[in-house]
């Protein structure tokens, strides 16, 4: 990391009418852009793929947007953390050339009224939960990518379904850009490295760390033989009751690609799980991969 004498600060910019732009400069000489959407309060997990950015492309573009249009009723869009300042020092360390960071009222202007849905990726999981989610996601993800029309753009895994709904839009809609799915940064105790992970008190914290000890009893399971969905969800609730962990909405064993649940585990799988901790909701995953003598011919 260079030293803060040596530390050039990003451009910031907030304004749509100047971000492409300033996103043509980037590009100028044939230079590869990568872009990584956020929602500011930026962790390490945020960081990693703004360094799998810069590893990859000669530019490096970050959005921070708190966008309202994927939260629900009732969810926490007024408390998510924003600290733009801090953001901007963290993503200066990183080497990031420019930041976008826009206003709603000037991403969503009056008489907006076109909203992007992904239909049966979108409909499962944190889509029956939260149905207002993806619709959000998928809009506010398609602008930035037409404000921003980088080459590549970085997506964190821990967001599994997330990452396969941006993958299906994009393909859907013939939009340029490749999409690289990175893995999730975790805390020492395995609990993936979250935004939400502040709302958590000292008990609901501890308690988080069985979500990840779920998921990685699930790959036992699986590694062991055991290729049977049902038992395998029952111990993952078993292990997050074992913690206090009652309010489940989902414990999931999926197809990799479509995310349809599988009775009986022959191919590529994802383990999802969905938990509230007190007001706060986390999620996480892990990809599976059972043995080849357990593949399907």
């Amino acid at each position: 990391m260079p030293s803060d004498s040596l530390v050039e600060t990003p451009l910031v910019v907030q304004q749509p009418s100047e971000i492409r732009t300033a996103v043509q400069r980037l590009r100028e000489d044939g230079a590869r852009l990568g872009l990584v959407p956020t929602m500011g309060a930026l962790h390490e997990g945020h960081l990693s793929l703004v360094d799998a950015a810069r590893e990859e492309c000669d530019r490096v573009a970050v959005s921070i947007f708190v966008n309202p249009t994927q939260f629900g009723e009732g969810e926490d869009f007024a408390a998510y953390p924003r600290d733009l300042a801090a953001d901007v020092s963290r993503l200066a360390e990183r080497g990031v050339d420019l930041v976008f960071a826009p206003q709603a009222a000037d991403i969503y202007r009056p008489g907006h009224d076109t909203t992007v849905t992904v239909g049966d990726l979108a409909a499962r999981f944190e889509g029956q939960f939260r149905p207002h989610h993806f619709p959000g996601v998928a809009t506010i993800v398609l602008k930035l990518l037409q404000l921003m029309p980088a080459q590549v753009a970085f997506f964190g895994q821990k967001d599994y379904q997330q990452s396969l709904v941006v993958r299906r839009m994009v393909t859907d809609l013939n939009v340029p850009i490749e999409i690289r799915t990175c893995p999730t940064i975790r805390e020492v105790d395995g609990l993936a490295k979250s935004s939400r992970n502040v709302y958590l008190s000292a008990d609901e914290r501890s308690q988080a760390a069985a979500i990840w000890q779920a998921l990685q009893l699930a790959a036992r399971e699986v590694t062991g033989g055991n290729t049977h969905s049902a038992d395998i969800v029952a111990a993952m609730r078993g292990q997050l009751r074992a913690a206090g962990i009652d309010d489940i909405d989902y414990v999931a064993l999926a197809d990799a690609e479509t995310l349809r649940p599988v009775p009986e585990i022959v191919g590529r799988t994802v383990a999802l799980v969905a938990v509230r901790l007190g007001p706060t909701r986390l999620i996480d995953n892990h990809l599976l991969e059972p043995p080849a003598s357990y593949w399907a011919p």
